[in-house]
């Protein structure tokens, strides 16, 4: 687990907020989506600068 990234029990308190309705585009991973978001809001880096895992 990396620095940014929510743990186990974390996940389990977010998860059921997220919506699951489907759409006609498929979504990513929610939880890596989650975890980047965090990522760049702890580092202050652009969305770009994201690494690629």
């Amino acid at each position: 687990m990396a620095r940014y990234d929510l743990s186990e029990t974390e996940w389990r308190l977010v998860e059921p907020l997220l919506p699951n309705k489907p759409r006609s585009v498929a979504r990513g991973d929610d939880r890596r989506v989650i975890n980047g978001i965090f990522y760049v809001l702890g580092t202050g880096s652009p969305w770009r600068g994201l690494p690629g895992r």
